[in-house]
Protein backbone atom coordinates (compact mmCIF):
# COMPACT_ATOMS: atom_id res chain seq x y z
CA UNK A 1 0.00 0.00 0.00
CA UNK A 2 1.64 3.19 -0.59
CA UNK A 3 2.58 5.83 1.96
CA UNK A 4 -0.37 8.61 1.71
CA UNK A 5 1.87 11.10 2.23
CA UNK A 6 5.03 10.88 0.29
CA UNK A 7 7.01 13.53 -0.53
CA UNK A 8 5.19 16.04 2.01
CA UNK A 9 6.93 18.27 5.12
CA UNK A 10 5.11 18.71 8.11
CA UNK A 11 6.54 20.26 11.75
CA UNK A 12 7.97 19.01 14.83
CA UNK A 13 6.70 20.65 17.20
CA UNK A 14 8.29 23.41 19.06
CA UNK A 15 8.41 27.43 17.83
CA UNK A 16 9.79 30.47 19.88
CA UNK A 17 7.11 32.15 19.16
CA UNK A 18 4.83 33.22 22.32
CA UNK A 19 1.53 34.27 20.38
CA UNK A 20 -0.57 31.06 19.50
CA UNK A 21 -2.50 32.51 16.93
CA UNK A 22 0.76 33.95 15.14
CA UNK A 23 2.59 30.48 15.16
CA UNK A 24 -0.88 28.27 14.23
CA UNK A 25 -0.90 30.94 11.28
CA UNK A 26 2.61 30.46 10.34
CA UNK A 27 2.60 26.26 10.71
CA UNK A 28 -0.73 26.25 8.65
CA UNK A 29 0.86 28.74 5.70
CA UNK A 30 4.56 26.48 5.59
CA UNK A 31 2.75 22.82 6.02
CA UNK A 32 -0.53 23.36 4.53
CA UNK A 33 -0.49 19.60 3.42
CA UNK A 34 0.39 18.53 7.54
CA UNK A 35 -0.35 21.01 9.69
CA UNK A 36 1.06 20.48 13.08
CA UNK A 37 0.08 22.23 16.31
CA UNK A 38 3.04 24.42 17.91
CA UNK A 39 4.32 23.69 21.25
CA UNK A 40 5.30 27.24 22.62
CA UNK A 41 7.75 26.81 25.79
CA UNK A 42 8.74 30.58 25.69
CA UNK A 43 5.04 31.57 26.15
CA UNK A 44 5.47 30.13 29.68
CA UNK A 45 7.31 27.03 31.35
CA UNK A 46 3.98 25.04 30.92
CA UNK A 47 4.87 24.26 27.20
CA UNK A 48 7.64 22.50 27.99
CA UNK A 49 7.55 19.05 26.44
CA UNK A 50 7.44 17.23 29.72
CA UNK A 51 5.01 19.83 32.08
CA UNK A 52 2.76 20.17 28.95
CA UNK A 53 1.75 16.60 29.67
CA UNK A 54 1.76 16.37 33.38
CA UNK A 55 -1.77 17.25 34.42
CA UNK A 56 -3.56 14.56 35.73
CA UNK A 57 -0.06 12.79 37.36
CA UNK A 58 -0.11 12.08 40.77
CA UNK A 59 1.63 13.82 43.20
CA UNK A 60 2.90 16.05 40.54
CA UNK A 61 4.58 19.32 41.59
CA UNK A 62 5.39 22.26 39.54
CA UNK A 63 7.79 25.03 40.39
CA UNK A 64 7.13 27.63 37.60
CA UNK A 65 9.82 30.20 38.96
CA UNK A 66 12.47 27.78 39.14
CA UNK A 67 11.21 26.13 36.03
CA UNK A 68 11.25 22.20 37.53
CA UNK A 69 8.67 19.34 37.41
CA UNK A 70 8.97 16.74 39.88
CA UNK A 71 6.67 14.03 41.82
CA UNK A 72 6.45 14.58 45.79
CA UNK A 73 6.12 11.02 46.78
CA UNK A 74 6.11 12.03 50.36
CA UNK A 75 2.12 12.54 49.97
CA UNK A 76 -0.70 9.57 49.70
CA UNK A 77 -0.80 8.94 45.33
CA UNK A 78 -2.99 6.23 46.11
CA UNK A 79 -6.43 8.22 45.33
CA UNK A 80 -4.64 9.75 41.92
CA UNK A 81 -3.61 6.61 40.94
CA UNK A 82 -6.96 5.32 41.74
CA UNK A 83 -8.34 7.87 39.51
CA UNK A 84 -5.77 7.38 36.91
CA UNK A 85 -5.84 3.83 36.62
CA UNK A 86 -9.60 3.61 36.49
CA UNK A 87 -9.62 6.08 33.88
CA UNK A 88 -7.33 3.76 31.94
CA UNK A 89 -9.45 0.61 32.60
CA UNK A 90 -12.63 2.53 30.98
CA UNK A 91 -10.40 4.21 28.53
CA UNK A 92 -11.54 7.24 30.04
CA UNK A 93 -9.37 10.00 27.87
CA UNK A 94 -10.75 13.00 28.59
CA UNK A 95 -9.37 12.49 32.22
CA UNK A 96 -5.51 13.29 30.04
CA UNK A 97 -6.68 16.15 28.57
CA UNK A 98 -4.35 18.77 27.78
CA UNK A 99 -6.03 22.48 28.74
CA UNK A 100 -5.31 25.53 27.03
CA UNK A 101 -2.98 26.68 29.79
CA UNK A 102 -0.66 23.73 28.83
CA UNK A 103 -1.58 23.96 25.07
CA UNK A 104 -2.51 26.91 23.55
CA UNK A 105 -1.26 26.12 19.96
CA UNK A 106 -3.29 22.68 20.43
CA UNK A 107 -6.24 24.79 21.30
CA UNK A 108 -5.84 27.46 18.33
CA UNK A 109 -4.95 24.98 15.56
CA UNK A 110 -8.43 24.31 14.42
CA UNK A 111 -9.19 27.86 14.59
CA UNK A 112 -6.52 28.40 11.76
CA UNK A 113 -6.85 25.64 9.47
CA UNK A 114 -10.67 27.05 9.08
CA UNK A 115 -9.75 30.31 8.58
CA UNK A 116 -7.10 29.40 6.02
CA UNK A 117 -9.39 27.49 3.87
CA UNK A 118 -6.51 25.19 3.20
CA UNK A 119 -7.49 21.44 2.27
CA UNK A 120 -4.61 19.62 4.50
CA UNK A 121 -4.41 15.73 3.18
CA UNK A 122 -3.89 15.44 7.31
CA UNK A 123 -2.90 16.75 10.61
CA UNK A 124 0.14 15.96 12.63
CA UNK A 125 0.54 15.71 17.07
CA UNK A 126 3.16 15.36 19.16
CA UNK A 127 3.12 13.80 22.54
CA UNK A 128 6.22 13.21 24.83
CA UNK A 129 7.30 9.23 25.16
CA UNK A 130 7.07 7.18 27.98
CA UNK A 131 11.11 6.67 28.38
CA UNK A 132 11.92 10.68 27.75
CA UNK A 133 8.93 11.54 30.00
CA UNK A 134 10.31 8.97 33.17
CA UNK A 135 13.58 9.99 32.31
CA UNK A 136 13.33 13.82 32.83
CA UNK A 137 10.68 13.66 35.50
CA UNK A 138 11.67 12.67 38.99
CA UNK A 139 10.65 12.35 42.61
CA UNK A 140 11.18 14.59 45.50
CA UNK A 141 14.49 13.09 45.64
CA UNK A 142 15.42 13.52 42.17
CA UNK A 143 15.21 9.98 40.72
CA UNK A 144 13.77 9.66 37.85
CA UNK A 145 10.01 7.74 38.14
CA UNK A 146 11.02 5.61 35.22
CA UNK A 147 12.94 3.48 38.18
CA UNK A 148 10.20 3.24 40.07
CA UNK A 149 7.93 0.48 38.58
CA UNK A 150 4.60 2.00 40.15
CA UNK A 151 5.01 5.43 39.03
CA UNK A 152 7.01 4.32 35.56
CA UNK A 153 3.49 1.83 34.83
CA UNK A 154 1.63 5.16 35.60
CA UNK A 155 3.50 7.09 33.50
CA UNK A 156 3.19 5.11 30.63
CA UNK A 157 -0.78 4.44 31.01
CA UNK A 158 -0.96 8.13 31.75
CA UNK A 159 0.41 9.20 28.67
CA UNK A 160 -1.30 6.72 26.38
CA UNK A 161 -4.81 8.46 27.53
CA UNK A 162 -2.85 11.68 26.37
CA UNK A 163 -2.05 10.17 22.90
CA UNK A 164 -5.83 9.22 22.70
CA UNK A 165 -7.06 12.50 23.74
CA UNK A 166 -4.73 14.54 21.49
CA UNK A 167 -5.88 12.44 18.33
CA UNK A 168 -9.23 12.57 19.34
CA UNK A 169 -8.99 16.29 18.77
CA UNK A 170 -6.70 16.29 15.99
CA UNK A 171 -9.75 14.52 13.97
CA UNK A 172 -11.92 17.55 14.57
CA UNK A 173 -9.35 19.11 12.07
CA UNK A 174 -9.47 16.10 9.49
CA UNK A 175 -10.09 12.64 9.88
CA UNK A 176 -6.69 11.60 9.21
CA UNK A 177 -4.10 11.54 12.05
CA UNK A 178 -0.53 11.67 12.18
CA UNK A 179 1.00 11.38 16.09
CA UNK A 180 4.90 11.78 16.59
CA UNK A 181 6.25 9.85 20.00
CA UNK A 182 9.14 12.39 21.14
CA UNK A 183 11.73 10.22 22.16
CA UNK A 184 14.74 12.77 22.45
CA UNK A 185 16.30 10.15 25.13
CA UNK A 186 16.50 7.51 23.48
CA UNK A 187 19.92 8.96 22.39
CA UNK A 188 21.25 7.59 25.19
CA UNK A 189 19.90 3.95 25.10
CA UNK A 190 22.71 1.65 25.13
CA UNK A 191 24.92 3.78 27.40
CA UNK A 192 25.68 4.17 31.09
CA UNK A 193 23.03 6.66 31.47
CA UNK A 194 19.73 4.71 31.13
CA UNK A 195 19.58 1.83 32.86
CA UNK A 196 16.81 0.23 30.66
CA UNK A 197 15.96 -2.98 28.44
CA UNK A 198 14.95 -3.28 24.71
CA UNK A 199 12.05 -5.37 26.23
CA UNK A 200 11.44 -1.94 28.25
CA UNK A 201 11.79 -0.13 25.34
CA UNK A 202 9.18 -1.72 23.36
CA UNK A 203 6.46 -2.56 25.32
CA UNK A 204 6.72 0.70 26.87
CA UNK A 205 6.16 2.08 23.24
CA UNK A 206 3.88 -0.43 22.18
CA UNK A 207 1.52 0.89 25.30
CA UNK A 208 1.46 4.10 23.94
CA UNK A 209 1.14 3.32 20.08
CA UNK A 210 -2.42 1.26 21.24
CA UNK A 211 -4.22 4.77 21.75
CA UNK A 212 -3.53 6.02 18.28
CA UNK A 213 -5.71 4.81 15.61
CA UNK A 214 -3.95 6.92 12.58
CA UNK A 215 0.11 7.28 11.78
CA UNK A 216 2.21 6.52 14.42
CA UNK A 217 6.01 8.40 14.21
CA UNK A 218 8.69 8.08 16.93
CA UNK A 219 11.25 11.11 16.94
CA UNK A 220 14.81 11.09 18.24
CA UNK A 221 17.13 13.68 17.24
CA UNK A 222 20.19 11.39 18.19
CA UNK A 223 21.71 8.62 17.63
CA UNK A 224 20.16 5.49 18.97
CA UNK A 225 19.48 1.73 18.19
CA UNK A 226 17.16 2.14 15.16
CA UNK A 227 16.53 -1.61 14.63
CA UNK A 228 14.46 -1.63 18.15
CA UNK A 229 12.33 1.11 16.90
CA UNK A 230 11.37 -0.51 13.51
CA UNK A 231 10.87 -3.54 15.67
CA UNK A 232 7.94 -2.26 17.20
CA UNK A 233 4.47 -1.11 15.40
CA UNK A 234 5.78 2.42 14.48
CA UNK A 235 4.81 3.87 11.18
CA UNK A 236 7.36 6.67 10.72
CA UNK A 237 10.86 7.08 11.73
CA UNK A 238 12.20 10.65 11.84
CA UNK A 239 15.82 10.89 12.79
CA UNK A 240 18.00 13.76 12.41
CA UNK A 241 19.31 13.48 9.01
CA UNK A 242 21.56 17.09 8.98
CA UNK A 243 23.30 15.68 11.52
CA UNK A 244 23.59 11.69 12.19
CA UNK A 245 22.77 10.50 8.73
CA UNK A 246 25.00 7.85 9.16
CA UNK A 247 23.16 6.29 11.90
CA UNK A 248 20.54 4.77 10.28
CA UNK A 249 22.48 3.40 7.88
CA UNK A 250 23.83 1.46 10.43
CA UNK A 251 20.79 -0.95 10.00
CA UNK A 252 20.14 -1.79 6.50
CA UNK A 253 18.54 -4.59 6.64
CA UNK A 254 16.15 -3.48 9.40
CA UNK A 255 15.31 -0.66 7.33
CA UNK A 256 14.85 -2.51 4.35
CA UNK A 257 11.80 -4.27 6.33
CA UNK A 258 10.62 -1.63 7.38
CA UNK A 259 10.20 -0.40 4.39
CA UNK A 260 8.51 -2.79 2.98
CA UNK A 261 5.98 -3.82 5.91
CA UNK A 262 4.79 0.15 4.64
CA UNK A 263 7.13 2.12 6.94
CA UNK A 264 8.60 5.23 6.21
CA UNK A 265 11.12 7.77 7.14
CA UNK A 266 10.93 11.33 7.90
CA UNK A 267 14.03 12.92 7.10
CA UNK A 268 14.83 16.03 9.32
CA UNK A 269 17.24 17.29 6.87
CA UNK A 270 16.80 21.21 8.10
CA UNK A 271 18.90 21.93 11.20
CA UNK A 272 16.85 23.18 14.73
CA UNK A 273 19.72 23.92 16.84
CA UNK A 274 22.62 25.61 15.22
CA UNK A 275 20.98 29.70 13.93
CA UNK A 276 24.08 30.46 11.68
CA UNK A 277 23.39 26.70 9.91
CA UNK A 278 19.80 27.68 9.19
CA UNK A 279 20.67 31.22 7.66
CA UNK A 280 23.85 29.51 5.57
CA UNK A 281 21.83 26.39 4.26
CA UNK A 282 19.31 26.73 1.22
CA UNK A 283 17.45 24.16 -0.21
CA UNK A 284 19.70 23.47 -3.04
CA UNK A 285 22.40 22.67 -0.60
CA UNK A 286 19.67 20.62 2.04
CA UNK A 287 18.75 18.37 -1.05
CA UNK A 288 22.67 17.97 -1.67
CA UNK A 289 22.63 16.58 1.92
CA UNK A 290 19.38 14.54 1.67
CA UNK A 291 20.78 12.88 -1.48
CA UNK A 292 24.09 12.50 0.48
CA UNK A 293 21.65 10.89 3.01
CA UNK A 294 19.81 8.30 1.17
CA UNK A 295 22.87 7.51 -0.76
CA UNK A 296 24.12 5.36 2.68
CA UNK A 297 21.35 3.29 2.53
CA UNK A 298 21.51 3.33 -1.36
CA UNK A 299 24.89 1.74 -1.05
CA UNK A 300 23.84 -1.13 1.36
CA UNK A 301 21.43 -2.39 -0.86
CA UNK A 302 18.03 -1.04 -0.04
CA UNK A 303 16.44 0.55 -3.48
CA UNK A 304 16.29 4.56 -3.39
CA UNK A 305 12.88 3.89 -5.12
CA UNK A 306 11.68 2.16 -1.80
CA UNK A 307 12.89 4.87 -0.13
CA UNK A 308 11.78 8.01 -1.96
CA UNK A 309 8.40 6.10 -2.51
CA UNK A 310 7.68 6.95 1.44
CA UNK A 311 9.05 9.86 2.58
CA UNK A 312 8.78 13.00 4.55
CA UNK A 313 10.58 15.89 5.40
CA UNK A 314 11.07 18.04 8.75
CA UNK A 315 13.45 19.77 10.35
CA UNK A 316 16.19 17.76 12.61
CA UNK A 317 14.22 19.13 16.14
CA UNK A 318 11.75 21.20 17.21
CA UNK A 319 13.11 25.02 16.52
CA UNK A 320 12.57 26.47 20.05
CA UNK A 321 16.47 27.19 20.16
CA UNK A 322 15.87 29.95 17.39
CA UNK A 323 14.55 32.93 16.92
CA UNK A 324 11.58 33.97 15.49
CA UNK A 325 13.07 35.10 12.15
CA UNK A 326 15.33 31.99 11.80
CA UNK A 327 12.22 29.58 12.71
CA UNK A 328 10.37 31.05 10.15
CA UNK A 329 12.94 30.52 7.74
CA UNK A 330 13.89 26.48 8.86
CA UNK A 331 10.15 26.21 8.19
CA UNK A 332 10.40 27.58 4.72
CA UNK A 333 13.90 25.37 3.98
CA UNK A 334 11.61 22.21 4.88
CA UNK A 335 8.57 22.96 2.83
CA UNK A 336 11.22 23.78 0.24
CA UNK A 337 13.13 20.86 0.10
CA UNK A 338 9.77 18.67 0.21
CA UNK A 339 8.85 20.44 -2.72
CA UNK A 340 11.94 20.12 -4.71
CA UNK A 341 11.71 16.63 -3.77
CA UNK A 342 8.33 16.57 -5.32
CA UNK A 343 9.45 18.38 -8.51
CA UNK A 344 12.46 15.58 -9.06
CA UNK A 345 11.08 12.19 -8.09
CA UNK A 346 7.24 13.11 -7.72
Amino acid sequence: MPFPLNLLATGIGSLPHSDPEAACRLVVQSFPEIPCWPQLPRRSFKENMYVQYSEGFPGVVLDEANERIWVDCSVDLNPGLEGLYSAYLENDVSFAAVSPEYGAGLARLPLEVAASQVQPRAVKGQVTGPISWGLTVTDEKRRPILYDETLADAAVKLLRLKAGWLEGGLRKVHPSTVVFVDEPYLSAFGSAFISLGREQVVSYLGEVFGAIQGLKGVHCCGNTDWSILMSTGVDIINFDAYSYAESLALYPEDVRAFLARGGAIAWGIVPADNEQAVWQESVESLMGRLQAAMDLLVKKGVHRDDILAACLVTSSCGLRGLSPAAAERALGLVAGVAKALRERYG
